[in-house]
């Protein structure tokens, strides 16, 4: 008879095992998605024609993969109209995301795989300006290059800490938002020349709120939940959809009259178990009311239109996350979710030190903060000067305008360097280190 400490280790075995199948079937499998969508992507490819030599002087960079395609959407309206007056193209390096930008991007996509794809574009090419949405790692491979500036634009404005990372220093210029943004890197980065080194554009999507609503107006208050996803370290925990979200949303489809457009951040529960039942939850709670009360009309929004949701929402609830300055640039009431976790780090020097906070405790309560910060006086005038603060002017247009107008600047400093340095000798500006394969997708955790 086998002792009960031998069991336990047979059983290890056996987890470890099935684990080790799991594994490998999952390997396999995003193995096998990921060939077949190189070859739709191949085929896509044979059809579009190739830019003529020259021909491209502004690039966006965009070497994520689909999960997170939100950063770089959020941009497509303004790049848009940029384009009418300097042409713009995305630069890819990720299959999948490259197959769904070339169905909706309003802008040319370019799909630069390996690093000598990249080299020979920018050889053929007359690059002034290159737009970083994001901090993905690959941007290095296109830092390398420096007969052009390195702009970096952001997917948002916020006070989370990525809005203060050292990793600024690597652009040579930033767009951002208003004073806000900048007195935020001034407190956080060391020896960091921010009148320099930043140009403040507003919030240029503002302009772009807008779009056809999946519902029909009527007398309901109409309460736009906006979470963020759980994180993947503490400092960053600021996902309120396991804390708030279930007792908030019940909450308020039981008034009747209220309509709720619930928007869950992409990654929800991709870490925490908690937070994906507890995302599956509301959703099912949205379609049972749905269900019980057709006239209700609530929203459960996982598309990838992100604007008239901000515009059309009476209030709106968010997480600290760029959702609250995407909100505040509408300037409308809101409320953010206290997250619960204490290690969570929040910058209370500027607005979330005078915002209108929601904690776990009172989030059933939520019919009566709504009310409030509709109606007070006082959240109104806190609102309308942090709304100043962090954007400046927003009256439509104004926004896209700057916008423009520093990407002139920078145009016409290029210029002015191009001509200091006519006589240099060119030279290659690749890494004779740096293989053909080494930005490969991993099968092991491809999306694509």
């Amino acid at each position: 008879m086998r002792s009960a400490g031998g069991i336990q280790h047979w059983f290890n075995r056996l987890v470890a095992i099935l684990t080790d199948l799991q594994s490998a079937r999952r390997i396999v499998r995003n193995l096998i998605r990921s060939r077949k969508t190189r070859r739709e992507l191949g085929r896509r490819l044979e059809t579009l024609p190739a830019p003529e030599n020259g021909s491209i002087r502004i690039a966006v960079y965009f070497a994520d993969t689909k999960v997170n395609l939100y950063q770089i959407r959020q941009w497509y309206a303004p790049l848009a109209e940029l384009d009418k007056s300097w042409p713009v193209t995305i630069i890819t390096r990720s299959p999948g995301a490259t197959l769904a930008m070339l169905d909706e991007s309003p802008v040319p996509v370019m799909y630069l795989r390996k690093v000598v794809d990249l080299e020979q574009f920018v050889t053929d090419q007359d690059l002034r300006i290159v737009f970083y949405v994001n901090q993905n790692t690959k941007n290095f491979q296109m830092f390398r290059y420096g007969r052009m500036w390195h702009v970096f634009v952001n997917h948002g404005e916020s006070d989370k800490m990525y809005m203060t990372t050292n990793q600024f220093k690597a652009y040579d210029y930033s767009f951002v938002a208003g004073e806000a943004a900048r007195d935020r890197l001034s407190r956080k980065l060391w020896d960091f020349d921010v009148d320099a080194r930043t140009m403040m554009i507003g919030r240029p999507q503002a302009d772009h709120f807008a779009g056809d609503l999946p519902y029909t107006p009527d007398d309901r208050t109409v309460v736009l939940y906006a979470p963020t996803w759980e994180g993947d370290r503490e400092a960053a925990a600021y996902g309120s959809v396991a804390t708030h979200g279930v007792a908030l949303v019940k909450a308020l489809l039981a008034t009747g009259k209220h309509r709720v457009i619930y928007r869950p951040h992409p990654r929800s529960g991709v870490v925490d178990d908690d937070y994906r039942r507890a995302n599956e939850t509301i959703i099912a709670a949205i379609a049972s009311a749905n269900a019980r009360d057709r006239s209700a009309q609530h929203i459960y929004d996982d598309g990838r239109d992100m604007g008239w949701q901000l515009a059309a929402a009476d209030v709106a609830i968010t997480d600290v996350s760029a959702m609250v300055y995407d909100r505040l640039a509408v300037g409308k009431p809101l409320l953010i979710a206290r997250p619960v976790n204490p290690a969570a780090e929040i910058d209370t020097a500027g607005y979330l030190g005078h915002a209108e906070w929601l904690d776990a405790a009172d989030a059933g309560d939520i019919v009566s903060l709504v009310e409030r910060v509709q109606h007070s006086p006082e959240a109104r005038e806190r609102l309308e000067f942090w709304v100043e603060r962090h954007f400046g002017d927003t009256r439509p247009g104004e926004a896209t305008r700057r916008f423009h107008e520093a990407v002139a600047g920078l145009i016409e400093n290029w210029d002015r360097h191009a001509k200091i340095h006519l006589g240099d000798r060119r030279v290659r500006e690749s890494d004779p280190f740096e293989g053909e394969g080494d930005d490969e997708d991993d099968p092991s955790t491809s999306d694509d």
